[in-house]
């Protein structure tokens, strides 16, 4: 999925979020005027500035307190009962595009971490010193594998996830800039969900507009590679001025102890996952098939035992524990805090439940704000006043997606939000449904990886923040937060600006005479 592309979804994407989003009237009114039903949103998205760029504090539970907050102030605004507003909250938080994005991280999450329990990390370091990748071309190197594996796989958000955990170890040990390599990561991710046919911003750019996918993928391959071209470069410049961190011990030292190309065994366990999704399967079943075949990796290969994937850690006076001592997956303990569930499915999963909770009060939050009018207030104003003709609707339509998703922090809610609004403007000038697609897809896929508080840079963060735990040698002053990649995301501020170029000088538009979609493929 998008900000968590996972393939074909079940029914049709724009059933989120659409109504509201018309012209009937508020469902919510708000003292103030419809513009009121923003504030929960700018409160929270003042708060993330605050915190993220004046105190570089990248917490994600003090972002949920924001947008509590956010929620709860905007309730006192709320002319009449206030049971409509917090039913609002429910109808967000329970919208198919923000469970699916959840979906997708734990499933990454998990995988990600077999895979770095399976020694994968020590077989990429192993690589790249065979075939002479330095610190100054890792993130370059890095920013084509992310863009390949998430094109394969559709999901941006889970192609982070694991690019995070098993890549950003790799780039500090052989002295890449950690800045570049995270951008360079969130840069692929960016690429793949835009391009991918599998991705949900993909399927639901082609449907809000009236278009089949396969001819919007093979119209936006231009502005893609213009985009992915330059990013490149950039990172291969970047690269040769930015450099790493200090990783406490001799570099050599540390590179000859975790290189092991046993690792690369899982190559194959990615390829699988891959290969899966380009086949149509779902994105949960996808990386399903891929866990599986790790865990028989590890389990045949001695890379990790039964019981590093799971543990139960019970007291000794639990029934049963002790005739069960012998159990591979059961420990016993003596230490009352000590006592739980451990294991790389549990801590793969578990790094992602602050981030889905916030994503769902944000979800929560953008619905009052479809709910209350001002999501459809400012629309409307800039389709009124500032698309007088077809240059300056494009910039509109480029301009709106991209305030969209500053708002709306999970891309393809933001698109499914603003594409029907894409649709009237562009067909008031009689647009072709594939440029509104490329158009819309271009900004939500951009965004959503750039923004501090946004979606993907999120599920990045949330595996970067549990790798300390994981190398001895890596601690928390090596990482870097999200304020800190912003410049940096070069795929996704290029792939911007050439929608702009392409609009101010007419580079790529079709007219619906010029080229008529083929029947929509709501797969």
């Amino acid at each position: 999925m998008s900000g968590g592309s996972d393939g074909p979804p079940d029914g049709d994407p724009t059933d989120a979020f659409v109504e509201g989003t018309g012209d009937e009237e508020p469902r919510i009114t708000f003292y103030g005027g419809r513009g009121m039903s923003a504030l929960p949103i700018a409160v929270f998205i003042v708060w993330a500035i605050v915190q993220t760029a004046l105190w570089r504090i990248s917490d994600t539970g003090g972002l949920i307190v924001g947008m509590l907050l956010g929620l709860v102030v905007g309730m006192f605004f709320v002319r009449g009962d206030w049971a409509s507003y917090a039913n609002t909250i429910f109808e967000g938080m329970t919208q198919p595009v923000a469970v699916t994005a959840i979906v997708a991280w734990i499933w990454a999450g998990i995988f990600a971490q077999l895979l770095q329990d399976g020694g994968f990390v020590g077989g990429l370091v192993w690589l790249a010193d065979l075939a002479g990748v330095g610190a100054a071309l890792f993130p370059a190197v890095t920013f084509v594998l992310a863009a390949l594996f998430t094109t394969g796989i559709g999901t941006g958000y889970g192609a982070a996830v694991a690019f995070v955990t098993l890549f950003f170890p790799t780039g500090l040990l052989l002295g890449a800039s950690p800045v570049l390599t995270f951008a360079a990561i969130l840069s692929g991710a960016i690429f793949g969900d835009n391009l991918a046919p599998v991705s949900d911003t993909t399927i639901v750019s082609a449907v809000t507009q009236d278009s089949d996918i396969g001819g919007v993928v093979a119209s936006r391959f231009k502005y893609v590679i213009i985009a992915a071209t330059l990013t490149f470069v950039g990172y291969v410049v970047a690269g040769q001025t930015m450099g790493g961190v200090e990783t406490g011990a001799a570099a050599a030292d540390l590179l000859a102890e975790a290189s092991d190309p046993i690792g690369l065994v899982h190559l194959v366990s990615m390829g699988i996952v891959i290969g899966a999704a380009i086949a149509g399967r779902h994105i949960v079943e996808a990386i399903s098939w891929g866990i599986v075949v790790a865990i028989a990796f590890n389990l045949v290969l001695g890379l990790s035992g039964i019981g590093d994937i799971v543990t139960f850690s019970a007291p000794e006076d639990a029934p049963l524990a002790a005739p069960l001592a012998d159990l591979p997956i059961l420990e016993i303990v003596d230490d009352p805090d000590a006592v739980g569930v451990s294991g790389s499915v549990m801590q793969g999963a578990a790094g992602f439940f602050e981030l889905s909770i916030l994503v769902l009060l944000i979800i929560a939050a953008a619905q009052i704000m479809i709910r209350g009018g001002a999501f459809q207030a400012i629309l409307g104003w800039s389709l009124e006043n500032l698309a007088t003709n077809v240059r300056n609707a494009e910039l509109t339509m480029v301009a709106s997606a991209a305030l969209i998703n500053a708002i709306i922090t999970i891309n393809t809610a933001a698109e499914v939000a603003i594409g029907p609004y894409i649709s009237k403007i562009g067909e008031r000038f009689n647009l072709n449904g594939y440029r509104r697609a490329n158009i819309l897809d271009g900004q939500t896929a951009a965004l959503g990886y750039i923004f501090p508080w946004s979606g993907g840079v999120l599920a990045g963060y949330q595996a970067m923040e549990g790798l300390p735990g994981e190398y001895e040698w890596l601690d928390q002053a090596m990482l870097v937060t999200p304020i800190d990649v912003v410049p940096y995301v070069f795929q996704g501020w290029l792939l911007v600006a050439v929608f702009v170029v392409a609009a101010i000088t007419g580079f790529g538009r079709e007219y619906v005479t010029d080229r008529e979609s083929e029947e929509v493929a709501r797969v």
